[in-house]
């Protein structure tokens, strides 16, 4: 029987309007759904914090035995949740396998979380004992994007969940089953107890509500930076935290001593993995003058190289952009971009929602696809004379998400990294990279820094609480 069965997708009924789920390959219904509206949130609300004080008080086993099941049953329906990953969000098969690896490994980490040490023995001036304790924050909010839909879901629900709390997930309508109901699915099949995860697919209206709600203390958002500009505003008004992973435009940075040979297939596929769509895509390629000529010509070669097109049916390297908004978007900025003097050394093209992985020459900082996140398969390339020059380029951002660097001296690698403001580094690979055990996040534009992953991961789901116990009560002067 599959998981996702038709006929019981959604547990209860919303009060939003029925959604085509569509795949945006072809244009074809895949099933519908019934999205959240605002009212929804309220009684999701409720009912989630009705059900999180039983589940905070089990054994932390029991809670961890929840999660471990759940990461198994991700590999026990690869297949199933494969296919819809693909088909829902224009993923390769490759793409959609690295979703569901990390998805287990989410559930796992987060299993080995309800048996983390909790707190600490304070020192204390008056005789009593003094103590610190993390306690779940109650009801977690996650709004989640259609991107990587399953990863950016599950690297909050589960940890919230293993660490004793609630969750009502807020997932993109545009891939409500692999962001949202999937997950439902998963968890219901692992045992978690009713209530402790509501699925409320819907728009802005929905996000809104969610971040509003009095009983929802913690928000997880990732997505656009002017959303999360918007969610971070509203719950500063209502003094809740909010966790924001936003946009990025990353640069890799390849000095003299890279080896082209090695470098164009890791530069490839900082820019074109799914399609550009990656918050952490390569979005800014700084390459040493020396190189710069034949960095161009041989990204360009590899550009023109790639296969384009429906990664249900055929065995390709780029699937569709997710719809049409995306689309004009991406090709907006790179005619844009053209109009103001860059070069189209590959692609620029695009049948349908398929678009062609592109390079950009001869940019420089007021070319718009260079300047902004375009979450397209567009990579601009812009020279540098000396590494002072490199820095100052890399830096020269209101992003500061992943940065990559390239060279045969690793140390001169770390040196130069140092002197840019980003959250993620890596040295020698593109900016592309994830793995549950890691913090992730980032700075300025990209977001509220490391959030995600990890110890992270305490820091954003639970509370520390102060206790002191004394023997007598305690005597004063009054």
């Amino acid at each position: 029987m599959p998981l996702l069965d038709p006929q019981t997708w959604q547990s209860r009924t919303l009060s939003g309007p029925r959604h085509t789920v569509t795949e945006p390959a072809t244009g074809d219904a895949l099933g519908t759904v019934v999205l959240a509206s605002g009212a929804d949130v309220a009684p999701a609300a409720e009912a989630a914090r009705a059900a999180q004080a039983e589940w905070a008080r089990l054994p932390h086993f029991v809670r961890a035995g929840v999660l471990r099941k759940a990461g198994d049953l991700f590999a026990a329906h690869a297949d199933e949740l494969r296919d819809w990953i693909v088909r829902e969000s224009g993923s390769i098969a490759g793409k959609a396998d690295f979703e569901l690896h990390v998805a287990a490994q989410e559930c796992y980490e987060a299993a080995a979380l309800a048996s983390r040490p909790a707190g600490q023995i304070l020192p204390s001036e008056a005789p009593r004992l003094s103590y610190t304790r993390r306690v779940p924050v109650g009801v977690v909010g996650v709004i989640s994007p259609f991107n990587a839909p399953l990863i950016l879901s599950i690297r909050s629900v589960a940890p919230a969940l293993a660490l004793g709390n609630a969750v009502v997930l807020k997932p993109d309508p545009r891939t409500a089953v692999c962001g949202g109901l999937a997950l439902a699915a998963v968890f219901a099949a692992a045992g978690l107890p009713e209530g402790l995860l509501h699925v409320l697919p819907g728009g802005a209206e929905t996000g809104a509500a969610l971040v509003a709600d009095p009983r929802v203390p913690v928000i997880s958002f990732t997505g656009s930076t002017t959303a999360g500009r918007a969610v971070g505003e509203a719950a500063g008004r209502h003094l809740k935290r909010a966790h924001l992973e936003l946009g990025g435009n990353s640069a890799l940075i390849v000095l003299a001593d890279a080896d082209l040979d090695a470098v164009i297939s890791t530069a490839a596929w900082g820019s074109f993995f799914h399609q550009g769509q990656i918050c952490m895509t390569t979005g800014r390629h700084l390459v040493h003058a020396s190189l710069y000529e034949e960095y161009v010509e041989r990204l360009a070669a590899k550009a023109d190289a790639l296969a384009v097109g429906d990664p249900h049916r055929a065995q390709v390297h780029l699937g569709p952009l997710i719809d049409g908004g995306q689309l004009a978007k991406v090709h907006g900025l790179v005619e844009a971009s053209t109009a103001a003097g860059a070069k189209l050394a590959a692609g620029g093209t695009h049948d349908n929602l398929f678009y062609r992985p592109t390079v950009l020459a001869g940019v420089d900082d007021d070319t718009p696809a260079y300047a902004e996140e375009v979450f397209g398969p567009v990579a601009p390339v812009r020279s540098f004379s000396t590494e002072d020059e490199a820095a100052a380029l890399a830096a020269r951002s209101s992003y500061g998400l992943s940065l990559g660097i390239v060279t045969r001296d690793t140390s001169r690698g770390l040196d130069l990294a140092e002197r840019i403001p980003t959250g993620i580094v890596h040295i020698n690979d593109q900016t592309v990279n994830d793995e549950a055990v890691a913090p992730f996040g980032g700075l300025a534009a990209s977001g509220t820094g490391a959030r995600f992953g990890g110890e992270a991961n305490l820091e954003a789901f639970t509370d520390v609480r102060w206790t002191t116990v004394r023997g007598d009560v305690a005597p004063y002067p009054f």
